[in-house]
């Protein structure tokens, strides 16, 4: 088929997105196999675009063929990006963020050490490492001698060492990322210390997507009934958080150790092609997971991290959402108090699909286990130093959700251009414009909130003051600091440190070092000093749930770490 045709063809596929419910299948399966049976050559780009047209109407069908066909296309696509490659496509093509991950192509990614731990465990014999252009030779002398005797009368003394001869002589057979991966695992070290050695050395892991249903074409999870679009999708205009909010509890499963570990492979899949990964999904607890389905093929998943991974102050919760078994975005959310920071990225794939709907879905969610009532959304999500958000217009889509800015000066702004948008329907807000608006946090805030409470509020600024007083009073000595801080509350709130565990010292000793900024905890009641007891026992418990509502319960303690929070250098 002529280029122009095949462009044609996929224009109208484009379009077809925007008509599900209202354009007849038939004629989508008609587009669909037309499409199928385009040979794109070394076309990479357009390849890419109908793969991804492919997904979109696998996860938001309009009936059981179009399901059926896109999926057997999806199932028969590696050959396809084979054969452009083989063709003379450029192998660029495929590694941008928004495209990265088809079947029969390879992520190369500077992967965390939980998350190569995961992969030497799930996907060995994918992976391998790209030493091409490496150039951490001083971290590999410091940190090689721990695993190859002898490597000192080389590394020390000589230039241009031959550190992968050493590393070949040393793995035997066996293959060399779980063979140093291995290495990393038997070191007499906390995870933490080990993961900041591996991760000094930024090894670059290839891993090959051939046949691997953890690419973004296979990417699924099992799905007993499937939701077909019957009538148009959900738009931002129909979606009222307002009215989502009212609506009764979701009903909540929390999934069985087996299935659990299942949903968090598939999220580190999902998420690692297309380098995505998160710190709640490398670390994620598979204790904890918990699933609700809103409806619509939409299922939701939460959970948090264990104990000796968490925040210090804050309560933390990742979350992940598949429609119809197919990966559509990833959560963020991480919360104190009444106020919530969330991070919500929908896959490039899927934006066109009832986004709004599933966002409020999952604020619906947070609120409903996190009981927050200020919902605060991250200045890069709308736009600061993402263009990808500026060119989405990503600021309106949270505005016109009821979201304001926490910047008195650019919320006076917004509301030019609100202005503007009223008095002009052609007006578009410029880019510049958008950039400038995208400099402060924006927030959604539900009747009941402290109105403009966490305007000011920012958590380094804790961390700001925690590190003056350290300078001032103890000349720069962390553990000094923290070993009288522990001593101090232990003797206000009762507690012997030495009886507790690590994960329960390692939290003592946070809110110690936070609490010794508040001059004043020494005279609070009774009643306060024991639920500050609590919460502080509650931040290592099995999960982070209860530990948020003891926090809500506690206005002394918010008032004064809000205080602390909203005091800048």
């Amino acid at each position: 088929m002529p280029a122009n045709n095949a462009a044609r063809l996929l224009n109208k596929l484009e379009q077809a997105r925007s008509q599900i419910g209202t354009m007849k299948e038939r004629e989508l399966v008609r587009l669909l196999s037309a499409a199928g049976r385009v040979t794109f050559g070394k076309d990479a780009k357009s390849l890419i675009r109908f793969h991804d047209l492919l997904l979109f109407f696998r996860a938001f069908p309009p009936g059981l063929a179009v399901l059926r066909l896109s999926e057997r296309l999806l199932e028969s696509f590696e050959p396809r990006g084979k054969a452009a490659l083989a063709g003379g496509a450029d192998a660029d093509d495929f590694a941008p963020e928004e495209v990265v991950g088809i079947a029969g192509t390879v992520v190369e990614a500077t992967f965390s050490y939980p998350m190569v731990c995961w992969l030497v465990q799930r996907h060995a014999k994918s992976i391998s490492i790209q030493w091409d252009d490496y150039d951490r030779e001083t971290q590999r002398a410091v940190i090689w001698p721990r695993f190859f005797p002898l490597v000192e009368e080389d590394s020390l003394t000589e230039a241009n060492v031959p550190y992968l001869e050493w590393l070949k002589a040393a793995r035997g057979r066996q293959d060399e990322l779980p063979w140093l991966v291995r290495q990393f695992q038997r070191l007499p070290l906390s995870e933490k210390e080990k993961a900041a050695l591996y991760d000094s050395l930024e090894i670059m892991v290839r891993w090959d997507m051939s046949s691997s249903r953890a690419s973004r074409t296979l990417s699924r999870k099992p799905v007993k009934e499937f939701y077909f679009h019957r009538e148009p999708l959900i738009q931002r205009r129909q979606v009222s958080l307002t009215d989502e909010f009212a609506k009764p509890r979701l009903p909540i499963k929390v999934l069985p150790p087996r299935e659990a570990e299942k949903m968090l492979d598939l999220v580190k899949e999902a998420t690692g092609v297309r380098y995505r990964e998160l710190y709640g999904t490398s670390n994620a607890d598979p204790k904890w997971v918990a699933q609700a389905n809103p409806g619509r093929g939409v299922e939701i998943y939460f959970w948090g991290l264990p104990p000796e991974m968490r925040l210090p102050l804050r309560a933390y919760l990742a979350g992940f959402t598949v429609k119809n078994g197919v990966p559509i975005n990833y959560v963020e959310c991480i919360s104190l108090f009444d106020w919530t920071e969330i991070g919500f990225n929908t896959f490039p794939a899927y934006r066109d699909g009832e986004t709004a709907w599933i966002y409020a879905q999952t604020l619906r969610l947070l609120r409903q286990w996190h009981g927050t009532n200020a919902i605060s959304v991250y200045p890069y999500q709308i736009g600061d130093g993402n263009e990808e958000a500026i060119g989405s217009g990503a600021f309106w889509f949270y505005r016109k959700m009821g979201f304001r800015s926490m910047n008195p000066e650019l919320e006076k702004a917004a509301q030019s251009e609100e202005k503007k948008v009223r008095t002009n329907a052609s007006y578009r807000t410029p880019a510049r414009t958008l950039r400038r608006l995208s400099k402060a946090h924006v927030v959604y805030e539900l009747p009941e909130a402290d109105r403009g409470a966490w305007d000011r509020f920012a958590m380094r600024n804790v961390g700001f003051a925690a590190q003056r007083r350290m300078a001032r009073d103890f000349d720069g000595d962390a553990e000094a600091m923290r070993k009288a801080a522990v001593t101090w509350l232990a003797r206000i709130i009762t507690v012997d440190p030495q009886k507790l565990k690590p994960q329960a010292l390692g939290a003592f000793s946070d809110f110690a070092t936070v609490l010794s900024l508040v001059p004043d905890v020494s005279r609070w009641s009774s009643d306060d000093k024991d639920a500050l007891r609590e919460i502080i026992a509650a931040k290592a418990g099995p999960n982070e749930l209860r530990y948020q509502r003891l926090l809500q319960s506690h206005p002394r303690l918010r008032a004064a770490i809000l205080r602390l929070g909203s005091q800048k250098l």
